[in-house]
């Protein structure tokens, strides 16, 4: 498998995400071991990074009378009321220390604009602003994505679809993703989703298969 026009991108694998954190994906702590085997393969290795503002107004401690998971509108779109998570220079906001950071190409912080959430790691929720992953993949010639993290039915899943519109060859890692799965099945509805945008979906071993395992 030729790598060379190809980019990893690793969605918010952050202590907030993972066992113990504000908005914990279940099992999101198991991507780990994934990310750290497929990372030194590639030549090209991005991050994204929740990274809000204190008063972020997708936290539902901003708005009373909202509770948590509800859906609401938010400036014209519709927003999931969400704990407080990934604050800024926090440590929820922090890569979890398990994931090897030594790969990393760059790192693109999102979800920073108070009155906007940023689910892609591309573009904000409306669409309006650019976190500069395009532009960036676009200086460095790649073609393809693959693309795995947290969580598979929000940031994952926008991520991908914003490749796609950007005109990436796109794939995700399934085994490489878990979802928050705040209905019964957003995760699997998420996949198929990105299936029918133009998404390959693949196992990490269909990338790169250790003999020893």
């Amino acid at each position: 498998m030729n790598l060379q026009s190809a980019a990893l991108i690793i969605v918010d694998v952050q202590n907030d995400f993972c066992t113990g954190g504000q908005l914990e994906v279940p099992s999101g702590e198991k991507v780990i071991p994934i990310v750290n085997r497929l990372s030194p393969i590639f030549p090209t290795v991005v991050a994204t990074q929740d990274w809000h503002p204190p008063n972020h107004l997708s936290f539902a401690s901003q708005h009373p009378g909202i509770e948590l998971g509800q859906v609401f509108d938010l400036n014209g779109l519709p927003q999931v009321a969400w704990p407080d998570h990934c604050v800024e220079h926090s440590h929820g906001a922090q890569f979890v220390k398990d994931l090897d950071q030594s790969h990393f190409t760059s790192v693109f912080k999102k979800g920073t604009q108070r009155d906007v959430d940023s689910y892609s790691g591309f573009f904000d929720n409306g669409g309006q602003h650019s976190t500069g992953l395009a532009e960036f993949l676009t200086e460095q010639k790649i073609r393809q994505i693959y693309l795995l993290g947290l969580a598979t039915d929000y940031c994952v899943k926008f991520t991908a679809l914003d490749a796609i519109k950007c005109g990436f060859e796109t794939c995700l890692i399934q085994d490489g993703c878990r979802g928050v799965d705040l209905q019964p099945g957003d995760s699997e509805r998420a996949i198929e989703s990105m299936k029918s945008a133009g998404v390959q979906v693949l196992s990490s071993q269909e990338i790169y298969h250790d003999p020893s395992q």
